[in-house]
């Protein structure tokens, strides 16, 4: 079964069956010395591309907002087996034509990583995916906040909704994320890991 690691703010780590370990937006948190397969970053900002933090194997690969962006369109990628698709993320901190977020599909299971954004039109074509989880930003200050992200949820209809990316708690706040009324939440501390 695969695993998410949740790493803190907006970082976690997924490992499949076979032993594959992605990386999305590496910045918070411990557990960076698995050596990747793959790293997903959704923009160029600090606290979402550390990179450099990943042990790697031999040929990881990095899939940035500029592979993702390429051409001008929201491209899709298999790496070995993997399924990675970006989608939309913007809002009025976060330029469209330089942010995105991931749907990452692994061993079945379909993972919507928001990166930081905000309501997005695209959105409403999640519900049709089937998606297993969502992971939402909620800071409020740089993105949504947590009641716009409990509105994404509902609009997405993910069956698990894990709130990520709060303030002021470098990792998570952790009481601020057990009280989100989002549908079908699902709290996950900074520094756990969940079978999916």
């Amino acid at each position: 079964m695969a695993k998410l690691l949740f790493q803190g703010h907006g970082s976690f780590r997924l490992t499949s069956n076979a032993g594959q370990v992605v990386y999305v937006d590496p910045f918070a948190g411990e557990g960076y010395d698995t050596p990747a397969d793959l790293i997903l970053v959704t923009h160029q900002h600090e606290d979402h591309s550390c990179t450099d933090l990943c042990a790697k194997k031999s040929g990881c690969c990095i899939i940035s907002n500029f592979e993702a962006l390429e051409g001008g369109k929201h491209n899709t990628f298999d790496v070995d087996s993997i399924g990675i698709q970006a989608v939309a993320a913007y809002n009025q901190n976060h330029d469209a034509s330089q942010c995105v977020g991931y749907i990452i599909t692994i061993d079945g299971v379909k993972i919507y990583a928001s990166g930081d954004t905000s309501k997005t039109d695209q959105m409403a074509d999640f519900a049709g995916m089937g998606l297993d989880y969502a992971l939402l930003c909620g800071d409020g200050i740089y993105n949504m906040d947590m009641t716009e992200a409990a509105e994404c949820a509902k609009i997405i209809g993910a069956k698990h909704n894990i709130i990520i990316h709060l303030t002021p708690d470098p990792l998570l706040h952790a009481e601020k994320a057990m009280a989100w009324d989002g549908p079908n939440r699902l709290f996950v501390a900074a520094g756990q890991e969940i079978e999916l």
